[in-house]
């Protein structure tokens, strides 16, 4: 009998299936952070305290990337591989993983697995979820090989082939998945100029972060004309929130020496365009985030607020969260009734998942910002809020804190990571039950607001 029987026979506690989904990314984190103590993880052969290798399971598990350990120089080969292994299944998800283990045994999938697998994914329908699953491996494993292979020709230029050859791999991996896990102490930053590395990592973390429902509407229905309101929403915020974010970062460091100012013209666009696409996703970087001006900081803690796309490898309040908001907004600005885009109208119901989803991530935020406030006397302010917000929507950028983190400190972002994973995505989870209309309505009266 299997555990999703179990949960459901007499006596036993019900479940529902956020919580289910819960408990997964647990079991998986206690998994990593006990694979991180081995001995043999580590290059000096001493295992990481609890508290760190808590917080790096966490991070890879919720594909965040912030770590409190330098991982080329930290881990050793296999502890490299348990970290790539755990962003692999933090990316697809627990109940993606799960479903696949399933199908590669030869397991019957029930309509309750199925139903779980809709909900981590985020799917709108049960139909067809089987083949949404197939069709998830099959592009993520086509799309991180030729991300790999890119990146291992272009690196076997100046390192040995075995080397490039890893390198590109585990970059592929990272990249495609939204972690910003790198092998070097300063991340990207040896590579600022350089196109091949910019593009193929910034293609790999877009595909990966603009969602898997996004990547098969459009190669199906391949006309712009015929793919969902959903797809062309993901595409029209994701390439404003982008060109936006490359145009304010090259304003706004233009002329900071520490980051942009002492690059050439060209070189300032490659570093402008990445770090500005970079934020809403991954952790990498390509220049000196602690050097950044305090208003690029504060952008760009609005990029990795609103996150990526539902359904993706990305976090945050997701983008369609954000162009509901937007779009409600201007509804009431206008004196408008419907919230319309491309045609088509918002129900209601989705109006109110949005407000509940961004609301919960504020009080998410100000929460463990004001523990850590506590925990953390002496940093400064904007780069407590960075790092939070940055745990949050699972981007992994740091300013500058995570390694001076007091332990307090390092299991409060490791909570936000978690949160920042399953959180919203709970909210998300419990508000799409479907539950039964009251019968009962009380009495209206208004309330004075604004």
């Amino acid at each position: 009998m299997s555990f999703f029987q179990r949960i459901k026979r007499p006596g036993i506690v019900k479940l529902h299936p956020a919580h289910i989904l819960l408990l997964g990314f647990l079991a998986l984190i206690i998994i990593g952070t006990l694979l991180f103590m081995i001995p043999a993880a580590t290059k000096d052969r001493h295992h990481l305290s609890l508290i760190d290798a808590l917080f790096e399971a966490t991070s890879a598990v919720c594909v965040t990337g912030l770590a409190v350990v330098d991982t080329g120089t930290t881990f050793t080969l296999f502890g490299q591989i348990v970290l790539l292994a755990l962003i692999q299944v933090g990316g697809w998800g627990f109940m993606t993983s799960g479903i696949l283990m399933f199908i590669v045994m030869g397991r019957r999938i029930g309509y309750k697995q199925r139903m779980l697998l809709q909900e981590s994914m985020n799917a709108f329908s049960l139909q067809g979820i089987i083949q949404l699953l197939k069709r998830v491996i099959v592009i993520t494993l086509i799309v991180e090989a030729i991300g790999a292979v890119a990146l291992s020709i272009r690196w076997a230029q100046e390192m040995s082939v075995g080397k490039a050859v890893y390198y590109g791999i585990f970059h592929s991996i990272s990249a495609f998945n939204n972690a910003g896990f790198g092998l070097e102490a300063d991340s990207l930053m040896k590579w600022v100029g350089d196109p091949t590395v910019n593009i193929v990592i910034t293609g790999l973390f877009i595909v990966g972060g603009i969602g898997f429902f996004v990547i098969a509407d459009v190669f199906e229905k391949k006309k712009i004309t015929k793919i969902s309101l959903h797809t062309k929403i993901v595409l029209a915020f994701t390439l404003l929130l982008n060109v936006g974010s490359t145009v304010l970062i090259f304003a706004l460091e233009y002329h900071n020496p520490a980051t942009l100012g002492s690059l050439s013209t060209g070189d300032k666009w490659w570093a402008a365009y990445f770090q500005g696409v970079v934020t809403r996703t991954a952790g990498f970087n390509s220049i000196d985030i602690s050097q950044m001006t305090l208003s690029s900081l504060v952008l760009m803690m609005g990029l990795m607020f609103i996150g990526a796309s539902p359904g993706s490898t990305g976090g945050g309040i997701k983008v369609t969260t954000f162009a509901i908001l937007i779009l409600t907004l201007w509804a009431v600005v206008t004196n408008k009734e419907d919230i319309n885009i491309f045609k088509r109208r918002i129900p209601s119901s989705l109006v109110f998942r949005a407000l509940s989803i961004a609301v919960s991530g504020v009080i998410f935020i100000f929460v463990i910002f004001f523990l850590l406030t506590i925990t953390e006397p002496g940093a400064e302010m904007h780069l407590i809020a960075f790092e939070t917000v940055s745990a949050f929507g699972t981007v992994g950028m740091s300013a500058g804190l995570t390694a001076d983190l007091s332990p307090w400190g390092k299991i409060l972002i490791t909570i936000m990571m978690f949160i920042g994973r399953v959180g919203p995505l709970t909210m998300a989870f419990a508000l799409a039950i479907h539950s039964k209309k009251a019968n009962l309505r009380y009495a209206e009266e208004k309330i004075l607001i604004g």
